[in-house]
């Protein structure tokens, strides 16, 4: 014999299966990072108590103003990102929510992204030794450059080696400081010929670099929309393409002449 059930009870019980769903959605890890602003290092000075830049084989200066590579703080490869973690990064301006793959590769273990990551660092240090020696008419069999910057990884620190040594060689190449005495951020990749490519991640490392208190951020031209969109106030962003418009926009900004904006 069947019985009817109340209309009350009718809605609570097809809204289980809903309640069910929803729980599960909310709770169930899914493939995605929640990023925000990271740390950032000065590659002029030290870090964890040792020397970023050191050079042999040719005199190095004594400099002020800062050059800060920067950096995000992403959620771990093996981390559980639910529904609400999510829709919580849509809504910060000092979170982006990215497809995991994008920020590590896809299908690897911890152990092998962060070999990956160690890699790409070493790359990236040789790239700018080579770039900066290379701009300085130097040769590598003269002077031996050593990058050393702790619990970092990728190659979006380049550009900032490679001005680094720069202004430890030779300043602004007229006695001066290429930094003018500033706190100059910012990021891009760099190769030995002094092109510098697009890193990712940028609005939130502008973010980073206003906090540390950089005034200037140096930017590959191509990621100045994504560096405009949560721009902190006294922060000016200076697109760049290749090493020699990095060091000829700080040369200008020293001197109070015009430089590039996005």
């Amino acid at each position: 014999m069947l019985s009817r059930l109340s209309r009350p009870k009718a809605v609570a019980i097809c809204a289980l299966p809903v309640v069910a769903l929803l729980a599960t959605a909310v709770f169930a890890p899914l493939p995605f990072a929640v990023a925000q602003p990271g740390m950032t290092a000065n590659v002029l000075g030290e870090n964890k108590g040792a020397p970023v830049i050191t050079i042999s084989g040719a005199p190095m200066r004594t400099t002020s103003g800062q050059l800060r590579m920067t950096t995000i703080e992403a959620t771990g490869p093996d981390a559980s990102v639910s529904l609400g973690d999510v829709i919580d990064g849509w809504f910060r301006t000092d979170r982006a929510v990215l497809p995991r793959d994008a920020v590590y590769p896809s299908g690897n273990s911890v152990q092998e992204i962060e070999q990956h990551n160690a890699q790409q660092m070493q790359q990236s240090q040789d790239a700018a030794s080579r770039a900066a020696l290379k701009y300085l008419h130097v040769s590598e069999k003269d002077v031996k450059v050593t990058l050393k910057l702790a619990d970092v990884g990728g190659p979006s620190a380049g550009l900032l080696f490679t001005l680094g040594i720069i202004d430890k060689l030779d300043g602004d190449g007229a006695g001066g400081d290429l930094t003018g005495g500033r706190t100059v951020a910012g990021t891009g990749t760099i190769d030995a010929a002094g092109d510098v490519g697009a890193v990712g991640g940028v609005a939130l490392k502008v973010q980073a670099a206003r906090r540390d208190g950089a005034s200037v951020f140096l930017v590959p031209k191509e990621e100045c929309t994504d560096a405009r969109a949560e721009l902190p106030k006294g922060l000016r962003l200076v697109p760049v393409t290749t090493l020699n418009e990095a060091v000829e926009s700080l040369v200008a900004l020293e001197k109070g002449k015009s430089v590039p904006s996005c």
